[in-house]
């Protein structure tokens, strides 16, 4: 029994760790997921050009998805193993959600193996794979926000703290992504120099209520560039000319969204940056067995 699922990324439009309230919404870079199931009782994950790279959260995703929904397929828990093998478009450790996209796609690849996939809510495949993250340590916050928005497409509003969605809506904009060189790990990020600019985040969660993301973005990637040490440089760079622009989650990448004519206008000012500069689409169809 095998199974194939693929995830999208990520960018942010309110970080949720000053509040536990976070947005975020589907780009258009992904990470495939490929379960093939044993009876064995062993699970085995690998990372396609990462040799050495940590699995145990893709390891986790695969028991946790196996004990709550094997015998749902007729199967045996203690029984099921699984060879895991996932495979990125998506940075590592630069803001735009790999870890989510990585849980997500693993989550549905399994429940694809076990030929279950359309009988799971989706925004139940996703809480498990959030659950998972917490325990493998990956994230600070859950990172709900990130996973909904890479799960169900487009853009969500959610409380972290009870893994609901709040709001959830398409979006159809383009998104200018610039990766920095360096990596920014969640689990590192200082939550406490994070909460001192919750007042900004319940501005942003405000003007995001309100369906005004591009502003929204740009007041938490300025509220969070000083919690978390960033340079508001490549902000500056972009503004005025984009609807808005965000350090994407706890960094590196920054993210600006706009019409296609208005990012490649400014696509220049990034591209002279180190690093690596995309333009992408968002996504509205999320996570997909394939």
């Amino acid at each position: 029994m095998d199974g194939r699922a693929v995830a999208p990324a990520a960018g942010t439009v309110l970080n949720a760790l000053a509040t536990g309230t976070g947005s975020a919404f589907a780009i258009d870079l992904e990470t495939t997921a490929t379960v093939d199931l044993t009876n064995d009782g062993e699970i085995e994950a690998t990372i396609a050009d990462q040799p050495d790279s940590d699995t145990a959260l893709i390891e986790h995703c695969v028991e946790m998805t196996v004990n709550r929904y094997a015998e749902d397929a007729g199967l045996s828990p203690e029984a099921v193993g699984a060879r895991v093998h996932t495979e990125s478009e998506i940075p590592m450790a630069a803001g735009l959600k790999s870890s989510s996209a990585a849980a997500n796609a693993t989550v549905l690849a399994t429940l694809d193996a076990l030929e279950i996939a359309d009988a799971v809510e989706r925004v139940d495949a996703c809480r498990l794979g959030v659950q998972a993250a917490r325990e493998a340590g990956v994230t600070a916050t859950g990172a709900f926000d990130d996973a909904s928005a890479s799960m169900l497409g487009g853009v969500t509003i959610t409380d972290n703290a009870t893994d609901e969605v709040l709001s959830r809506e398409a979006a159809d904009w383009h998104a200018l992504v610039y990766t920095p060189p360096e990596q920014a790990f969640s689990a590192d990020a200082d939550i406490s120099d994070c909460e001192r600019v919750a007042p900004m985040a319940n501005l942003v969660a405000e003007l995001a209520h309100e369906g005004r993301y591009g502003e929204a973005m740009t007041v938490n990637g300025f509220a969070f560039c000083g919690a978390l040490g960033f340079s508001t440089d490549p902000m500056l760079d972009v503004l005025p000319a984009v609807e808005g622009v965000s350090l994407s989650g706890t960094g590196s990448s920054f993210v600006a969204i706009g019409d296609r004519e208005q990012l490649e206008a400014v696509r220049d000012s990034w591209e002279n940056r180190a690093g690596s500069t995309r333009l992408l689409r968002t996504r509205n169809d999320g996570t997909q067995t394939t």
